[in-house]
């Protein structure tokens, strides 16, 4: 009887105990610190070139700031600006960036300051993608390099963790969205110990970087939409549509991204694979004018301040224009990610199906059309709710996203993701 009730006792994860975790403090407060002054000091350097390039020349030359030709002259010189940066400067500013996610590689010393000049350059110039990737790819190395330095004895692996958590803290603005990236991560793998411990020295990585870029920057996600109140039927409806709308449009890109960087790829060489990604983009922003140009965060503020303001065919326009710049962005060897980016195509579909179909609330469109968009181009689950929800401060709106979410993933769930293997294949 001894035995077999010993056998039917369910077994207990072992706790860390404390004296464990505490040493982990102060690495993680430092590098989360680092992490987050680097990701507002290169978006501000690049907000600062972007104003003497979109519009101290323009002015002093009498070009209109967002002419049709001024966009196109802009694109086509930040082509080769970065593909200046990629041919010659040691590194090549690292890896071909269709083949990396948010989980970084660990890049040796020599090709992040490249890495930094070519993303610096891009967020100025106004290609369509966003800082995420490469600066995550940026801090893991220096965390790697310095940590190994500083505290030898700390197990290697640690390090990434701890940049990749800190840079999405303070990406975001809060260590949540950090927390639920590294719990998708670690539910895919087997790890030992209880989920609180292993979150223990990230969360704090990612805590510091998210206050300090608080601190430094104040960054904000909430459009300030009009309320909807309590959730009705019909925003369900609405919100199972838009999203699964969203999820089968971003699958156009997904499907479509190794064919356009095969394309690009023929040409072999950096100095002429951006500057044609240049022409193209010029040719996409005559069509879908200056708001699909740059990461979209500031643009999605602007279209959302006058949900009423635009017509349902020039959303449609802009949704399609800034997916496709998207696409050729990642495709012809900007470095840059495609979270920020995909969040403006779904804040432009949401407010095209509002547009459309009055009973769609704009909150409810917006939300369930960014929850879509990035199920599809990112495959996170948590990251893409959580993004979502941030956008509408509307506590009903998560039951929403939630179901709206289970379709949607229905969708793209098995499906080719957006970022391809050495070989050019992609990855599901």
């Amino acid at each position: 009887m001894v035995q077999d009730s010993a056998q039917q006792a369910p077994s207990v994860t072992p706790a860390t105990p404390a004296r464990a975790l505490l040493p982990s403090i102060l690495p993680a407060v430092a590098v989360g610190v680092m992490c987050g002054l680097l990701l507002v000091g290169v978006e501000a350097a690049a907000e600062e070139l972007q104003d003497v390039l979109w519009l101290t020349v323009p002015d002093a030359l009498g070009i209109g700031r967002y002419s049709v030709a001024w966009m196109f002259v802009m694109l086509v010189a930040t082509g080769i600006a970065v593909g200046l940066v990629v041919w010659k400067v040691p590194g090549h500013a690292g890896p071909d960036p269709a083949t990396v996610g948010l989980d970084a590689p660990v890049l040796p010393p020599v090709v992040l300051p490249g890495l930094v000049l070519a993303t610096g350059l891009m967020l100025a110039g106004g290609p369509s993608l966003g800082p995420e990737n490469p600066i995550i790819a940026v801090n893991v190395g220096l965390a790697v390099w310095l940590g190994g330095r500083a505290v030898p004895r700390a197990p290697g692996r640690i390090w990434p963790v701890l940049a990749e958590a800190a840079t999405i803290g303070a990406l975001f603005g809060t260590p949540v969205a950090a927390a639920l990236v590294i719990s998708e991560v670690l539910a895919g793998q087997r790890t030992r110990g209880l989920l609180w411990d292993n979150l223990f020295a990230p969360l704090t990585a990612a805590g510091a970087g998210s206050l300090t870029a608080t601190l430094v920057d104040r960054p904000s996600f909430d459009l300030d939409l009009p309320s909807f109140g309590p959730p009705g039927w019909g925003d369900l409806a609405a919100a199972v549509v838009v999203a699964s709308v969203g999820a089968l449009l971003a699958l156009c890109a997904v499907y479509a991204f190794p064919y356009v960087h095969a394309a690009f790829g023929r040409l072999r060489h950096p100095m002429l694979m951006l500057p044609a990604g240049g022409v193209v983009l010029g040719c996409l922003a005559a069509l879908g004018g200056h708001l699909t140009l740059f990461k979209g965060l500031d643009e999605i503020a602007e279209l959302a301040r006058d949900p009423e303001g635009r017509p349902a065919g020039e959303f449609a326009v802009m949704t399609v224009v800034k997916l496709a710049a998207l696409l050729v962005a990642a495709s012809c060897g900007f470095r840059g990610g495609r979270i920020f980016p995909a969040v403006f195509v779904g804040t432009a579909l949401g407010l095209c199906a509002h547009a459309l179909v009055s009973g769609v609330h704009p909150s409810v469109g917006v939300s369930a059309g960014v929850l879509g968009v990035l199920l599809a181009i990112t495959r996170q689950g948590w990251v893409s709710l959580f993004v979502a929800a941030v956008l509408v401060a509307e506590p009903g709106i998560i039951s929403l996203l939630c179901i709206a979410s289970l379709p949607a993933w229905l969708l793209v769930t098995g499906r080719p993701q957006m970022q391809l293997r050495q070989d050019g294949t992609q990855i599901r």
